[in-house]
């Protein structure tokens, strides 16, 4: 009789998160800031139907990079745990830490005992009545969890989109610079994006309610233009 083939589990995860990377790096990446007006959120989408960005709850939005149909199997899940709590309690008990934490967990559990990991990263955001209230909550594929502050890059290139959103970051921007920047930092030294290029979306500071709003090209046209 032959003996089992053995892998030791350091191999087994560094595998698994080879894997993932790989997959998450094939996609086109995206980036959250935090600007006077909202949280801006900006993907390099030309699709039109299939998107990266979309809204959880009345002031939390979700994004996401690498493969479509598993993102968006949790932002499904995301949008029903919202309800759910918002139903059974209150609308104000409904908040991005808790849903961030609830998708850690959910992908660490994949990560750990599945034989394939989600090709997946994920941020939840949620605007405050005031600036220093904002949150962003970046979820990597293995379950971390991290809570960036005014900016975050999801995607394959995020080291690269980082130092240039870096240094174009304008603690004081409002919502046009902050895309102007974002757009500069996705499409790198030799290239401009153009609107129907990006998927923009914010989560508007002053809304009363629903804070989460998608731009239409004109509108990032003219804001890309400044």
């Amino acid at each position: 009789m032959t003996a089992p083939f053995y892998v030791s589990p350091e191999q087994v995860m560094k595998d698994r998160a080879d894997y993932a990377r790989k997959g998450i790096a094939r996609g086109r990446s995206l980036v959250a800031t935090v600007a006077e007006d909202g949280v801006l959120l900006c993907a390099e989408n030309p699709s039109r139907t299939l998107r990266k960005v979309s809204e959880i709850y009345d002031r939390i939005g979700f994004a996401g990079v690498g493969k479509y149909n598993e993102f968006d199997q949790l932002r499904i899940a995301g949008v029903r745990s919202a309800d759910l709590k918002g139903f059974a309690f209150s609308r104000e008990d409904v908040d991005a830490r808790t849903l961030a934490n609830q998708y850690a967990q959910m992908l660490g559990q994949v990560f750990t005992h599945e034989m394939k990991p989600m090709e997946v990263e994920i941020l939840v955001a949620e605007v405050g009545h005031e600036r220093a209230a904002d949150q962003l909550f970046h979820i990597r594929y293995d379950g971390t969890l991290v809570d960036e502050t005014d900016w975050c890059v999801l995607g394959g290139e995020a080291e690269a989109i980082g130092e240039r959103l870096a240094a174009a970051w304008d603690g004081a921007a409002d919502l046009g610079a902050a895309l102007r920047s974002a757009a500069t930092a996705l499409a790198g030294p030799d290239r401009a994006l153009r609107a129907d290029e990006l998927e923009v979306a914010v989560l508007d500071r002053a809304a009363t309610r629903r804070t989460f709003r998608r731009l239409e090209d004109d509108e990032v046209d003219a804001l890309l233009v400044g």
